[in-house]
């Protein structure tokens, strides 16, 4: 190989190579000061998550609460409404037919009215009868 071309190659790679050597120091203050930021957050961070569990049990607590006191009315309102229907029903007056008196005097007269149109029907063909002879 000719010297030339090889001189000119490692002189294209050399500043390559020197720049890929230098890393920029980092400075010790600002890792100090980034960890302290980070361990400051994560303190935060888990005295947030103790709030956060705190008041959830808090919530859940009172509307706990909450619901026994409306289940204790509600228990209530149905024994107070329980008595008034008994009471009402005490007071009232028992009826003059039973539904079975009042079912069987319903298919009374349906049928009497049965009879009734029939025979109706049955005289006004008579009558038809009549006037054709």
């Amino acid at each position: 190989m000719r010297p030339g071309p090889l001189f000119l190659l490692l002189t294209l790679c050399l500043p390559a190579f020197a720049v890929a050597e230098e890393s920029p120091p980092q400075p010790l203050a600002e890792n100090t000061s980034a960890q302290a930021q980070i361990d400051d957050l994560e303190q935060r961070l888990a005295l947030s998550e103790e709030q956060r569990n705190a008041l959830s049990t808090e919530l859940q607590n009172t509307a706990n609460e909450h619901e026994t006191a409306q289940l204790q009315r509600l228990r209530q309102d149905n024994q107070r409404l329980k008595l008034q229907l008994k009471k009402a029903q005490a007071s009232a007056p028992p009826p003059l037919i039973s539904e079975q008196q009042m079912w069987f005097a319903t298919g009374a007269g349906a049928g009497l009215l049965g009879v009734i149109i029939g025979a109706l029907l049955r005289n006004g063909r008579r009558s038809r009868k009549e006037w054709l002879n």
